[in-house]
Parts: C-alpha cells; structure tokens; sequence
C-alpha cells in the first residue's frame, strides 16, 4: 500500500464503483498518478459493506454494472456475494489495490489556494496532497440510526443493517427489525422462517411491485461473456427502464392507472389478511418513495411468528429488554435490527471541506445541498462530488449516472491540462442557474407532488437525492461540457 504524506495528481476519496469507474477513466485518459483512499479496512464499497441477510440489487445486473466490464452474471438481479465478486474482478483486473490506502478514513479536506492543491488529512494514515480531488465516498455511506428514548439502555444485541453482525445467531431469538424500506425488505423474509418472533416497526409503508428476477441457463451465461450482446442485452433493459420517467413525471394517470393498480394487485394476491392489507398499503402515489421490488416480502408479513406495527403503534420507548409501543404493549426482545437508512441528503459528505475562501460545502450547503451537474461547486476548485446532489435516479442504474458524471469530469480534468493552467471551478452563476432549473423541473416530479416524505428530500424540503427527468439528458449535459461556464486559474 501507497506511503502516507505523498503528492498525487488525482486523489479518489473511496474505493466503491464511484472510485472505480473514476480510476478506470483517468487510466484511460493516461493518468496513472492517483490514489483511492478507502477509510475501510478492505476495497469495494456498498456490496463489500453491505453483507446482511438477502442483500441484492433491485436493477437487473446486465446494466447495473460498469459499461466497459461485462461480466457473465448468475440471475438478472445479483445478490450481494456475486455483486462482491463483480467488484473484487473489477479492482483485480485494472490493477486497483496497488493504488489504494487502507484505514484512511478522511476527518479534513482544505485547499492551498497558493500551491492549487487539495489537503486531505485523514484519521490514521497522515497528510496527502492533490491538484484534483474526487469524492465517491457515496450517498448511501453514513448509516443513521435515530435516537429513541432510552436507545442506549438496551441489553440485547443491535446493530444497523449496513454493520451486520455475522457472529450473531438470530435463530430462535425475539427479533425485531425498525423500519422496513429497500434493506428491511430483504432482511424481513430472508430471517422470518429462521427467528421465533420479528416484530416489524413500519413508520410508512412503500408500494411494492412483484420481482422479475431470472436465472440465467449455462448457454446464456456464455452468450454474457459477447461485448455486443452483453452490450444489446443492456440497451433493452436500459429503454425499457427509462419509460418509467414519464410516469414520474409526466402522466400521472400512467402511474396510477399502470403502475399503482398493479401494485394494489400485488396486495391482493399475496394477502388475504384485511389489518395487514391496510397496513401496507400506502397513502401515497407510487414513486413518491422508493419502489420495493419483492416476492417475498408480503408472505412473510403474513407470517404466524411476525408482527407489523403501523406507526399508529411505533416506538414509545426502548428498555434494556425490549421496545414498549405506544399503544403500551411490551415488546421483550433479544436482537434490534435498525433498518432506518442514510444521511443520503444533507451528509452527502460526511467530513469537513473548505474551500478558496474558507468557507466549508456545509456553509455553501446551508439551505440545502446542490452543484453544478451534481459535481462542482464554486469557489470549490478541482473538486468533483461522484453521486452529489440531485444525481440519484430512481427509474434505472446508478452506475449510468456514475459514467456520465466521469464524461463531465474527464473533460474538466482535461481542460486544466490542455490550457496550461492548474485548477477550474464552476462559475457561481452557472450553477445558480443549473440549480434553479433543476427545482423548477423537481416541481413537476411525482417526489415533488406524490405526498410522501422521504429520504430524497433534505431538512429543507427540496428534493435532493434525485435527478427530475431521463437519464440520458444527464448523459447529453454531462458530455457537453461549457467551458463558458468556468473559470480557470
């Protein structure tokens, strides 16, 4: 592993598939001079790190996988252990290890407006030194876990989903799991058969459609390892994918007439149970919260050892021996699973960054976080946010949006080189402008009018974690990069 206190021309904060696609493009581009600080004590991001029960992905791995790296993958929608290997082929193939720092957990970054470089202090491993900085630390990093009354007196065994405890046998243990979004979703029916009680905390329900998973035949698998019909499989998902935005933003009978009648459909047909239909059926349009894609999730609500609690009987209190509703039911218990998700909004960056002028990104994001193309922000100079504000999509791949953020900041990286000088940043009013058109396009996005609250919005109200229309309009802008909109020092 690279030596602490060393200068590099790119450093990479994070060494998930942000840090890799953005390692794989410099390389490309013949910039071998970078390092990926990753404050783990091992590579590979969210599917190394997120190892609990019925962990998988909800985007059919043919393209949610790096466009360059194909890969002959088991089923359409991966599991996390073959979402690990995927990852662990990638760093092994491009050669990644060498050019990453373990335990390198960053506390400070601060720019030498005088050198034009980037400061990166870090917890264990010292100083380090850029002229460009890319965090691809991601928005799905900082677990939050909220402070129930008397969370800390608790004498079984808790743990949050993304820090599972594998050397905790929850067989034949009371178990019960708070919240119950994507991850719950998995968890739920994977540990229901094996617990004696889960008892289920739903704050709010989300609409859940039926899985379309597949497994690929031995012949398929070889057909995968072909670049042009791995590449043609890709581009079916990825159009018959992207007609969802039209739902999210421009019909809204499609949603409720398609979409919402089949997920009420799906109710029906898995629960005959009239108190759980209506405690899972949500008050909402479809969209407005993240769509659970599942099979098995409302066979096991249906379950004789599982209980869902509606938020009219939440949590009033934890005790050392378990979670008193406030309905006032005791609930005694030997595990809390804390499936209650990220700082995705306003913690997109988990450490302080200052900027030319001292001010931090916390100052610039007082209101409510944002950057131009998601990635730049002014007076912030050479410094690219991979997954920043209003790049999160919730119809297709996060890694598409990953790749064309890659296109915006290889062409910036360029630009510097090309003319001659050391940095660039957005110009203020480029941004501003950006920004105000992506909120006036959010209010016409069912996140913006399906009546939820969720995790895509910040404290301020503003949508933040997704970005208000086709994904390949964020692939247009980010390919046609406006010098105009920069300046360089």
């Amino acid at each position: 592993m690279q030596s602490s206190n060393t200068y590099h021309q790119v450093i990479i904060i994070g060494s998930g598939f942000g840090g890799q696609c953005a390692a794989i493009n410099l390389k490309k581009m013949g910039i071998e001079d970078f390092l990926i600080l990753e404050r783990r004590d091992f590579v590979g991001g969210t599917w190394c790190q997120n190892t609990y029960p019925g962990a998988a992905v909800d985007v059919q791995s043919p393209l949610y996988s790096i466009a360059s790296e194909p890969y002959d993958w088991s089923q359409m929608f991966a599991e996390q252990d073959e979402l690990e290997e995927y990852t662990h082929h990638v760093i092994k193939k491009h050669q990644l290890e060498s050019k990453t720092q373990l335990n390198a957990d960053v506390k400070k970054v601060q720019w030498d407006e005088n050198q034009k470089r980037w400061m990166i202090e870090t917890e264990r491993q010292g100083t380090f030194e850029s002229q460009f900085l890319i965090n691809a630390s991601g928005p799905l990093s900082t677990p939050v876990i909220p402070s129930f009354k008397g969370k800390d007196t608790f004498k079984g065994k808790s743990f949050h989903t993304n820090n599972w405890d594998h050397s905790y046998d929850y067989s034949g243990k009371r178990v019960a799991i708070i919240g119950s979004g994507a991850s719950a979703a998995q968890v739920i029916p994977t540990i229901a058969p094996e617990v004696k009680q889960l008892d289920i905390f739903q704050r709010t329900p989300h609409w859940v459609m039926p899985r379309p998973d597949y497994v690929f035949k031995p012949w398929q698998r070889s057909l995968l390892k072909v670049k042009p019909l791995y590449k043609a499989l890709r581009t079916m998902i990825y159009w018959s994918l992207e007609t969802r935005v039209i739902g999210f933003k421009y019909s809204g009978y499609m949603l409720e007439k398609m979409a919402q009648k089949k997920a009420m459909q799906h109710i029906e047909n898995q629960i005959q149970d009239p108190e759980i239909r209506r405690k899972v059926t949500p008050d909402y349009t479809i969209g407005c919260k993240r769509i659970i894609l599942s099979d098995t999730l409302y066979p096991a609500y249906c379950r004789d050892n599982v209980e869902l609690h509606s938020k009219e009987d939440g949590i009033q209190e934890i005790t050392e021996t378990g979670i008193i509703t406030t309905e006032g039911k005791e609930v005694p218990l030997d595990l809390i699973i804390y499936s209650t998700g990220y700082d995705a909004t306003d913690g997109v960056i988990s450490y302080p960054v200052i900027g030319k002028t001292g001010s931090t990104i916390g100052d610039f994001w007082h209101d409510y976080p944002r950057a131009y193309l998601g990635t730049t922000i002014p007076n912030f100079p050479n410094l690219f946010i991979v997954t920043g504000p209003n790049t999160g999509i919730g119809h297709t791949s996060a890694i598409f949006i990953i790749e064309s953020q890659m296109e915006y900041i290889t062409r910036a990286i360029k630009s510097v080189i090309d003319t001659g000088k050391q940095s660039i940043e957005v110009k203020a009013e480029a941004e501003n402008l950006y920004t105000h058109n992506i909120h006036n396009e959010m209010n016409k996005t069912v996140w913006k009018t399906g009546g939820c609250n969720s995790w895509y919005q910040s404290k301020s109200g503003h949508v933040i974690a997704m970005f208000p229309g086709f994904s390949f309009t964020f692939r247009r802008w980010a390919e046609n990069f406006k010098q105009q909109d920069h300046q360089f020092s």
